[in-house]
């Protein structure tokens, strides 16, 4: 029941703060300038640092670091719109008597292309794919001998078409696809055979041994509904909006996976910006872990929401 309630607030504060027609979206051009090629690319840099010095409150000496990397090519004309996009991130903390420890790590890249019948519509015959992974380990802290997660374990990966309306397609965009496939991917030998990330565990027998191997892929075929945002809700100060929403037909249709950023930046000058982001995840397929009765066991305990918050201050460069 909260999932569902967690699925109809995602919904009703995306449609209310992205309608096509916001008075935050710069009006379209009426003339048209032929098909156009455009290529952005943005680096950025964000740092955060705590010190002290015979401070008798106490506290650890800090800092963490974020790098990031965007680069997208988009072609429109007057039928056709083709957006790409790829995302690098990468952070790190260290505090003082204490490892390095990741924070961030993201690899995600995104291409949507869509065909609308008349010049003049809004309503585009979309095809989109999506695929994200991390780039190295990830270890449930202070333990870094067993890693929990690995490059392309998981993967996702989202391929189908349907719909999708957009009066400014590349700032304002919503998307239903009746048909989309979704594959986990978990290449990880250990982690396939622990049925990590909802792929099928490996069959044991009664003195361990693996009798039949995890599987490497879990597939899906379900619905997915989308939508994203870019807007300046102040002089400086713009926001951005992803909302994925996700049923699989076979599995527990009417269970919602949720996968939702919201993202702000806040300009200082032609370098210098802060940012401030939220992202919530919620996947059934997804389990986490209680420790059993029995003395270093562990049991199932169902999934549970995952939300990530991010506030930074750094250096951000276009080119």
């Amino acid at each position: 029941m909260r999932f569902l309630i967690l699925f109809l607030a995602c919904f009703v504060f995306n449609v209310t703060f992205a309608q096509p027609d916001s008075l935050f979206i710069k009006k379209v051009q009426e003339k048209y300038e032929g098909p156009q090629w455009i290529q952005k690319n943005k680096a950025s840099f964000d740092l955060s640092e705590v010190a002290f010095v015979n401070w008798n409150s106490g506290g650890a000496n800090s800092i963490s670091g974020l790098l990031g990397f965007e680069t997208s090519a988009n072609y429109a004309d007057k039928f056709f719109a083709w957006r790409n996009n790829a995302t690098i991130q990468y952070g790190v903390n260290k505090q003082e008597d204490r490892e390095i420890r990741k924070t961030d790590d993201l690899l995600e890249i995104n291409s949507n292309l869509g065909y609308k019948p008349e010049a003049k519509s809004n309503w585009f015959y979309s095809t989109r794919l999506n695929f994200r992974t991390q780039l190295t380990n990830g270890y449930k802290y202070p333990n870094t001998d067993e890693p929990i997660s690995r490059f392309m374990a998981p993967g996702y990966l989202f391929f189908g078409g349907g719909m999708e309306y957009g009066k400014e397609i590349e700032k304002v965009s919503l998307y239903f696809s009746p048909l989309t496939l979704k594959a986990t991917f978990v290449l990880d030998k250990d982690l396939a055979n622990a049925g990590s990330f909802g792929v099928k565990p490996a069959v044991l027998d009664l003195a361990g041994n693996i009798i039949i191997p995890g599987e490497r892929v879990r597939r899906e075929v379900g619905i997915l509904l989308t939508n994203s945002y870019e807007m300046e809700v102040a002089e400086n100060i713009n926001v951005k909006n992803q909302l994925s929403l996700y049923s699989d037909y076979i599995n527990n249709f009417g269970n919602v996976d949720v996968d939702w950023r919201l993202d702000f930046d806040f300009k200082v000058n032609q370098f210098v910006r802060a940012s401030f982001g939220s992202h919530i995840r919620y996947d059934d397929d997804i389990k986490t872990k209680k420790p059993s009765e029995i003395e270093g066991e562990f049991d199932e305990a169902g999934a549970k929401l995952q939300w990530k918050q991010m506030l930074g201050v750094g250096v951000a460069v276009d080119f």
